[in-house]
């Protein structure tokens, strides 16, 4: 072997030979129209991290827009609040309201008038909740690129 090639093998025993950690494994971040992260927490639940000025439309919009655009489910699918806002799982520091497709074990699923991410069991179908994606059409902080 001409030596250019040592270093290049050198690199990829030393990669074979590294342990793989909980921390080495990086969560890929989805980022709805709005701008706001939408990561997995666990099977079946994600999070809509929140940003300066997040309201509760802004978590709707993140899920809705997820649900629709990734997980390619139905308009009418309904999107229920696993847990209120609460600290993130996945960003340390920051606020988040935890999605499921599925109820939460035990929680009310009756429809509300308000629009909320504090009860769990709240809920709104998937097409209503990424509608609330388009309030800000005007505002271009908010538009795609």
């Amino acid at each position: 072997m001409k030596p250019m090639f040592w270093p290049a093998l050198a690199f990829a025993a030393v990669l074979a030979v590294q342990p793989v950690t909980a921390q080495s494994v990086s969560v890929q971040a989805w980022w709805s129209w709005n701008r706001h992260e939408v990561l997995p927490v666990e099977e079946g639940v994600w999070e809509v991290v929140s940003r300066v000025g997040t309201s509760a439309q802004d978590y709707w919009c993140g899920i809705g827009d997820f649900a629709i655009s990734q997980l390619r489910t139905s308009a009418t699918q309904r999107i229920y609040v696993w847990e209120g806002v609460g600290p993130s799982v996945n960003r340390p520091g920051r606020k988040s309201v935890k999605f499921a497709l599925t109820p939460p074990p035990g929680a009310s699923t009756e429809k509300g008038y308000s629009l909320s991410v504090k009860k769990p069991g709240y809920n709104l179908n998937a097409a209503t909740a990424r509608n609330y994606c388009y309030d800000r059409f005007d505002d271009p902080f908010f538009r795609r690129p």
